[in-house]
């Protein structure tokens, strides 16, 4: 009998996948064909735009998923075959032999140590060797070590085996054989993430030929504090730090000599990020980058770029493209000829970085076909525009760069629109409660009641690689510890995120009676809850963990006075040790949830969303504001393919409004919001009369609007217009003949508007071809910054100027003029020919901006949620939460996150819905622990604090005159506390006591100082 779903692929796509499945009660077998999991996001050193560490957000989603009760975890494991249909597949799978028992394994590394056999590292991308016994990485989940059996010494000349004698566990085993096991499934999830283009195959750039022209995954290990230079920038011919480095773009993409015509979409970004990176390693090394377009089309990525530009100093210079490489024979530089500002120029790099594309592997390809899925000719997965998490076998869906080049956020977010798809064939044939049997997550000890004892502290601190050792001197730290009150032990991590570390913490918990943990690493925000699951799994209430952020505040903001950085370090330490010993359990409390949604917006994303969520059998009320469903989609005619959009919009309305399962209300709009996560209860006014609406979770889909031009004479001049209205003009036959000249990004990419509007390039060449498919003699010209096609976008971009499209690059300090004395004319500088051209047209088209919704503004007060600076939705992890909100029990999707396509939006949308099940699937939820309370005796009832509480928490009870605390609405913020004039709140776990305990340990330092 078919039961759960398969993720194929163990990236952090998969990862979310069965994430959202899995926390939706659905049994979810997540299979990787390596030894690990984490994929290429485990490989990068920082992630743009935040310079997060790739790694330090991964690790808990590696734990996290391997943890999971309803996650069957299955790496080192292939697909052979799959049978059957939608909602009863039968999948043929081979475990093959590791040939260690995974069981026995404790990851203690002594069978490496001892193995005799080096090979090149694939991880460290043959940069360093490993052993013929490894893991990947030293974060790897699971942490159990492979023979890799081609290069095994006892597999290849049947002698050795010196692992087998040393392992203490006795794990290694060399009789094991390959395991075929066959899963039962509802669907199927694909995500084997992308191979990079080998630049072997453009012998002109002189890869595996000059040892100092090396790809840039290649110098995302040299930067990262865990690869094989411990993040020191080495050239591989001297192994010296250099003094320049080149990074050049497109090596691999918008190429169709080697076939890869596409756009791989992040390469732009990913060097902004490097060479950024590089520069705070060492500030006086001189970057350049050389590019076609850049590309910064993401949210806050052309801040980034003007950042990276401005205050870092990076060039940038704009060729049609680098033709090829040369090296100096003495001292093995690079040498690169380029065009600038007209003049053949020559210079040299110590080091040289290819920015590559993305490819998919031939192994992808083997399993596709096994899978029956449609490949398209580059060998991604096939999908369709108004399905864009659909592969071509019915039941089999995609997420993440296999179904199109794209960056780790959007590939989270079309994740779990996909887990939303696996859903919905379940729901298909089940009942809603059947659908989702959540299982009440895992099962822990008895917690223990330590109350009565002396604090005795286990402190770990981590090194994080370099990221943190590399700055702080962690041993003198470690040692630091040991003196204190209440440490009953102390010692440093290489990787206290990692998994065996969190093994070992239990250990240590056991081992020595440790009632209270400190950890010293990075931040809270994203490694608390890893930790405190460890504690609950020893048998310890979760709030007797306290954590220190020495890398944020430490190595990272110090990186310069390492001194400075370790003596803060032992501060921050010292403090969070004195509060440790006076932390203690905190109770959680369990709030029912009701199984209902409220989704605002009837765009295409709100529509979706709430066409997904009425699947899954929830009741699902859509708010629209207007008249009419549909959003700006009612006023686009075709997508950039010649499909037809209305029709896809008119099919969409007439499922939502035949739903049993959704009730649509128009000329309505959300004028209040009380309750939390599982419990909301909403006012809405509904064609002037209010009503409310009981709902658990909540989704803002509230779209955008289309900036109005100030500038190019808009609205002085009939034949000046913008791409909706030129759009509705071909489509009705008023415009379908004559010259048109469209202005790129007019109202962005501006000090006012410093984003990209993501969409307006592909729409300017969407329009540009369907009007000379109208008449080949019509003239064309696209006047723009960077052509941002991005994708297999890119080929249209192609297609224009193979149809005689003209396009003319002008930059910001020579924008293009227009006036309209003498009839409407352009004048534009072209920095191609060193000259001004001037364009008459029929028609001028303004390709305007996409503007956030006003009702933003609102919204974000109703329910407690951010905007960004530009007036979008802030979501709660830029990276790995882009649908949620910090705000529990409310998500976001499509343009209310940020400009996007109509595919994106779609993919969003059933994201949004299955993050909202996650919720909606349980019967019940825990409550957060770190909470107010209130003293009564106290208490005064003069509402100061409810009067700051952003989060309505907290409210005096008129009949008692006393303030009184919505558990399940308090964010521990702690506002009403400080406010309180008589004192009568208390933020439970930032105890007066506990907070001058910290107070008093930082003062403690200065008098020493």
């Amino acid at each position: 009998m078919a039961e759960g779903t398969i993720v194929l692929g163990g990236g952090i796509a998969g990862i979310q996948a069965a994430l959202d499945l899995a926390d939706s009660g659905i049994k979810t077998y997540l299979i990787e064909q390596s030894p690990s999991l984490g994929g290429k996001m485990a490989q990068l050193d920082k992630t743009f735009p935040t310079n997060d560490c790739a790694m330090c957000i991964l690790s808990p989603k590696l734990v996290a998923a391997s943890r999971h009760p309803n996650i069957d975890l299955m790496v080192n494991t292939e697909v052979m075959d799959i049978s059957g249909e939608k909602g009863d597949f039968k999948v043929k799978v081979v475990k093959h032999a590791r040939f260690v028992k995974e069981e026995l394994c404790t990851g203690c590394g002594l069978c490496a140590e001892k193995c005799p056999k080096k090979v090149p590292n694939t991880f460290e991308q043959k940069l360093a060797q490993r052993k013929a016994i490894y893991v990947p990485f030293p974060q790897a989940v699971p942490l159990k070590y492979t023979i890799d059996k081609e290069n095994c010494l006892f597999f290849t000349r049947g002698k050795c085996k010196i692992c087998e004698k040393v392992c203490p566990a006795d794990a290694p085993d060399f009789e094991q054989s390959d395991e075929e096991i066959t899963l039962d499934v509802h669907s199927v999830i694909i995500a084997p993430g992308f191979k990079i283009t080998d630049p072997a195959k453009l012998a002109n750039y002189g890869y595996g030929i000059f040892p100092n022209v090396i790809t840039s995954l290649e110098f995302e290990r040299l930067l990262s504090a865990s690869g094989p230079t411990g993040g020191e920038i080495r050239r591989p011919s001297d192994n010296k730090v250099p003094k320049s480095i080149g990074f050049i773009q497109c090596v691999g993409s918008r190429d169709r000599s080697i076939g890869h015509p596409y756009c791989s979409s992040v390469c732009c970004m990913l060097s902004i990020k490097e060479a950024m990176i590089a520069k705070e390693h060492y500030p006086d090394l001189q970057t350049q980058i050389f590019f076609m377009d850049m590309r910064a089309f993401g949210k806050e990525f052309d801040e980034y770029y003007m950042k990276a530009e401005k205050e870092h100093g990076i060039i940038f210079t704009r060729n049609n493209r680098i033709s090829g490489l040369n090296e100096d024979p003495d001292n093995r530089n690079i040498d690169v000829v380029y065009i600038d500002e007209g003049q053949l120029t020559q210079e040299e790099f110590d080091l040289m970085v290819l920015s590559v594309g993305m490819d998919i592997s031939e192994d992808v390809q083997k399993v596709c076909q096994k899978l029956n899925i449609e490949l398209n000719p580059y060998n991604f997965s096939k999908t369709d525009i108004f399905s864009p998490l659909e592969t071509s076998h019915e039941g089999i869906f995609v997420c993440g760069a296999f179904s199109g080049p794209k960056d780790i956020p959007d590939s989270v977010a079309q994740s779990s629109g996909a887990a939303s798809k696996a859903i919905g064939i379940i729901s298909e044939k089940t009942s809603r409660e059947e659908t989702f049997k959540y299982v009440e997550g895992k099962t822990y000890p008895v917690e223990k009641d330590v109350s009565g004892e002396e604090p005795r502290i286990g402190v770990f601190i981590c090194r994080c690689g370099i990221n943190i050792g590399g700055i702080v001197d962690v041993p003198s730290v470690v040692n630091y510890a040991k003196t204190l009150p209440g440490v009953a032990y102390a010692e440093e991590n290489t990787y206290t995120c990692s998994q065996d570390t969190q093994v070992h913490i239990k250990e240590k918990i056991e081992e020595l009676n440790l009632n209270r943990i400190m950890v010293a690493a990075c931040t809270p925000r994203t490694h608390e809850p890893l930790f405190q699951n460890t504690l609950q799994e020893s048998g310890l209430n979760p709030y007797l963990f306290e954590m220190s952020n020495i890398r944020d505040q430490c190595s990272w903001v110090h990186m310069k006075e390492p001194e400075k950085a370790t003596q803060k370090a032992k501060d921050l330490v010292r403090m969070a040790i004195a509060k440790a010993q006076l932390i203690e359990a905190l109770p959680r409390n369990k709030v029912d949830i009701t199984p209902a949604a409220l989704v605002i917006g009837g765009g295409v994303t709100g529509m979706q969303s709430a066409l997904d969520l009425a699947s899954f059998g929830f009741e699902t009320h859509l708010i629209e504001k207007t008249a009419e469903l549909g959003g700006v989609m009612n006023k686009i005619h075709y997508t950039l393919d010649g499909k037809d959009i209305q029709a896809f919009l008119k099919d969409m309305i007439q499922r939502v409004e035949s739903s049993s399962n959704i009730k649509v209300h128009k000329n309505s709009e959300v004028v209040d919001v009380n309750g939390y996560i599982g419990n909301f209860n909403s006012t809405i006014k509904e064609n002037g009369t209010e009503s409310t609406i009981d709902h658990g979770v909540a989704i803002i889909a509230t779209g955008g609007v289309e900036y109005e031009p100030t500038e190019y004479l808009y609205g002085k001049d009939p034949k000046i217009i913008n791409q909706l209205t030129f759009e509705k003009g071909i489509v009705d036959g008023s415009k379908n003949s004559g010259t048109v000249a469209m202005i790129q990004c007019v109202g962005c990419r501006n000090d006012e508007r410093p984003y990209c509007s993501r969409v307006c390039c592909t729409e300017a060449v969407k329009n540009a071809i369907k009007f000379k498919d109208l008449n080949p003699d019509n003239k064309v010209y696209i006047i723009f910054k960077d052509l941002r096609t991005y994708g297999f976008r890119e080929l249209y971009y192609e297609e224009a100027a193979r149809k005689g499209v003209l396009f003319i690059r002008y930059y910001d300090e020579s924008p293009p003029q227009v006036t309209n004395e003498n009839g409407l004319e352009v004048k534009v500088h072209d920095h191609f020919i060193n000259d001004d051209i001037s364009i008459k047209p029929d028609f001028l088209v303004l390709s305007a901006a996409i503007l956030p919704n006003k009702d933003n503004e609102k919204l974000n007060k109703l329910f407690k949620v951010p905007l960004s600076k530009d007036k979008f939705f802030l979501e709660a992890h830029m990276k790995l939460r882009p649908l949620d909100f910090a705000t529990d029990g409310v998500f976001l999707a499509g343009l209310a996150h940020s400009p996007k396509f109509l595919e994106e939006c779609l993919g969003q949308a059933s994201g949004a819905a299955a993050r909202a099940a996650t919720v909606l699937s349980k019967p019940s939820l825990e409550t957060e622990g770190v909470v107010s309370w209130v003293d009564k005796d106290m208490c005064i009832g003069c509402k100061m604090c409810e009067s700051v509480c952003a989060y309505a928490a907290i409210k005096v009870d008129e009949d008692e005159a006393v303030s009184k605390v919505t558990e399940a609405l308090c964010k521990g913020c702690g506002t009403c506390a400080a406010s309180c004039p008589n004192r009568a709140i208390t933020l439970k776990h930032f105890t007066r006591p506990q907070l001058i305990s910290q107070i008093s340990a930082a003062i403690k330092a200065s008098e020493e100082g």
